[in-house]
């Protein structure tokens, strides 16, 4: 055993994973694979969801959260707690933070202990990969992303796998920011990102949007979709959040989420059109549900499909689980 190797650890103890052994452990093809095993998983009635928690702080702008899940009989349960901080956009550093623990299946011993803030980039951004891959035309090369930071570029990275991506334009209310971001992205992917003045700007016109931002206020609005447009929304995870206008769930001809009862309580924009009768509750298809062939979204082409993501705890358990198997398999190498 290597002194040097942190994940070279006693076979006996738990793994203690930093946020740069998570992001080594977990590429980008792997949380998209962790993330269709999760809905699917969902789909067919395999996985355990217990409902997550959402509170806001009374002190400040903040979000608690506490997920558990299990994906499977051979994976054990997973926990993650963490906290939203929408100020910390402005001093450049994550909105969210989060620690994860996950238990051996048959014990209930703890087996790993991890960043739950890489975990929740990752897989986040995989899943919108996986619904992107689910419900836009096979031919949507062109994404239109509002927000610049880590999780907007973390999206662009995703959807990159799954789509042959020609341009990216992008939006964010700082210009330098977004601007700085578009270098980046363009640097990355090898493709033309432009950085644009406007929402409307970022959204005309195209065939994929991806919404992700932490915006109260809609980003997003119906009347600037082209027809066969597919929008994903990451930001609306709580109902006082709500990332795109009524207009776009009114035009869209599929309202897709990630679990019915969760977007239910917590996805702002299905919240309202529900309390406002606009959407009934049957209407709502389960990513899991798409993937799995028991309930179809896009029937046309020229289609818009909603897609909104509020984050499911199974996504933590599949994407954990992912790094658990990479960092064994690992260290059996060694």
């Amino acid at each position: 055993m290597r002194q040097d190797d942190p994940i070279a650890e006693d076979t006996a103890g738990p793994l203690f994973l930093s946020r740069e052994q998570v992001v080594e452990l977990l590429d980008t093809d792997a949380a998209i694979a962790s993330q269709r095993a999760a809905f699917t998983a969902l789909g067919d009635g395999t996985g355990e969801l217990p409902g997550k928690i959402m509170h806001p702080s009374r002190f400040d702008d903040s979000v608690v959260f506490a997920y558990v899940a299990r994906l499977s009989a051979d994976t054990g349960a997973v926990t993650k707690v963490g906290s939203v901080n929408p100020g910390n956009a402005a001093a450049g550093l994550p909105t969210i933070h989060a620690v994860i623990n996950a238990l051996d299946p048959v014990t209930g011993q703890l087996v790993a202990v991890m960043d739950g803030t890489a975990v929740t980039t990752l897989r986040t951004a995989a899943a919108s990969a996986v619904a992107f891959d689910a419900l836009a035309t096979a031919d949507s090369a062109e994404l239109g992303l509002l927000g610049s930071g880590t999780q907007a570029l973390a999206h662009a990275r995703a959807v990159a796998r799954v789509r042959e991506l020609r341009s990216v334009r992008m939006w964010s209310p700082n210009p330098g920011r977004r601007a700085h971001a578009a270098q980046r992205l363009a640097a990355e992917l090898g493709v033309a990102v432009k950085a644009v003045d406007t929402p409307e700007e970022a959204v005309a016109g195209l065939p994929m949007v991806a919404a992700c931002t932490l915006s109260a206020t809609p980003v997003v609005r119906g009347e600037w979709l082209a027809p066969g447009c597919t929008v994903v929304s990451v930001g609306s995870f709580e109902p006082t959040r709500s990332e795109v206008d009524a207009e776009v769930l009114r035009r869209a001809a599929a309202v897709v989420v990630d679990d019915p009862q969760t977007a239910a309580e917590h996805a702002g924009p299905v919240v309202d059109a529900l309390r406002e009768g606009r959407l009934a509750r049957a209407d709502l298809i389960p990513l899991g549900g798409v993937l799995t062939g028991r309930q179809p979204a896009r029937m046309r082409r020229d289609d818009i499909v909603f897609y909104n993501s509020v984050g499911l705890g199974i996504q933590d358990a599949a994407a954990a689980w992912a790094v658990i198997d990479a960092a064994r398999a690992r260290r059996a190498r060694r």
